[in-house]
């Protein structure tokens, strides 16, 4: 009976761990940095880099969510959107919240220094640019490509898990992936428009409106899969990832149909679905390339 309880509660943290962190949300990251770590390689990298490269990329993503939520605890509290949140709702505690900061750093750094030396070098700077973004509303609207850039290190540390060099075609995947991240962000900060001008935050949403918003998006997705393109030809893949392209090139298009300044109903599945979508196709697209031609 003892083990039973023991279990369903440990089961109960894990849960209450995921929804802190968005668990599901790694399926933006860890798609880029399979992509890195594949290019670099020029083929299959290995499990030992795998393992350790998704360890890294997990941890520190739920390390920068985590301290996210500490750091807007406050407005969580006032923000209707936010009312579940587990720190809100008292599920976790404000040093349980730390502690799960602490854990998650020290998985990242390890894993990192089970890569390789340049990775356990560049690790806290990482942590450092990821911890910095959840302040970045409080004094500037860039807060979105703020966030893009976290997200764009996944192609670079990829790179540099296998191959330890700065790369061209890994810098190329992460100014595509800062592009896309901000768009899909700028559509996401639509639902706290009115929430984040009254508190004195800042977001596009909350300084220039929202139908302003939705050009900013559109403007950075068009950015981002330009910057999508020159990846692919600097790495030098051919034509199926030039269709894969064109495809993930149509789903952004398609997703801003989805939404407009008048009717925002339909934001969590232009989102999550079709940016998990197409960060999944996009690695499928590497793959192929590398393997079939």
């Amino acid at each position: 009976m003892l083990k039973s309880e023991s279990a369903a509660s440990l089961a109960s943290r894990v849960r209450i761990f995921a929804r802190m962190v968005k668990i599901e949300h790694s399926i933006f990251a860890l798609p880029f940095a399979y992509i890195g770590v594949f290019l670099a390689a020029g083929a299959w990298p290995g499990w030992r880099v795998l393992v350790f490269l998704t360890l890294a990329m997990v941890a520190v993503r739920s390390f920068a969510m985590a301290i996210n939520r500490l750091a807007d605890v406050k407005f969580d509290r006032s923000n209707l959107r936010t009312q579940d949140r587990p720190l809100v709702t008292g599920e976790m505690t404000t040093s349980q919240g730390w502690t799960l900061c602490a854990f998650t750093a020290g998985v990242f750094v390890l894993s990192c220094a089970a890569l390789n030396s340049l990775c356990l070098i560049l690790s806290p700077a990482a942590l450092a640019w990821a911890a910095l973004y959840s302040w970045s509303k409080r004094f500037t609207w860039m807060t979105h490509f703020w966030l893009g850039s976290v997200l764009g290190l996944a192609p670079v540390g990829g790179w540099l898990a296998y191959d330890p060099v700065f790369t061209v075609t890994a810098v190329l995947f992460a100014l595509g992936v800062t592009f896309w991240v901000a768009g899909f962000d700028i559509l996401y900060s639509c639902q706290d428009e009115t929430f984040d001008r009254q508190a004195g935050l800042n977001s596009i949403p909350s300084i220039f409106g929202i139908p302003a918003a939705l050009g900013f998006s559109t403007l950075s997705h068009v950015i981002a899969a330009v910057f999508f393109f020159l990846a692919g030809w600097s790495a030098g893949l051919g034509m199926i990832y030039v269709l894969v392209w064109a495809v993930i090139s149509g789903v952004l298009i398609w997703e801003h149909t989805l939404v407009s300044a008048d009717d925002l109903s339909r934001l969590n599945m232009a989102f999550f679905t079709l940016n998990g979508i197409i960060a999944v196709i996009l690695w499928a697209g590497v793959l192929a390339d590398l393997f079939l031609t």
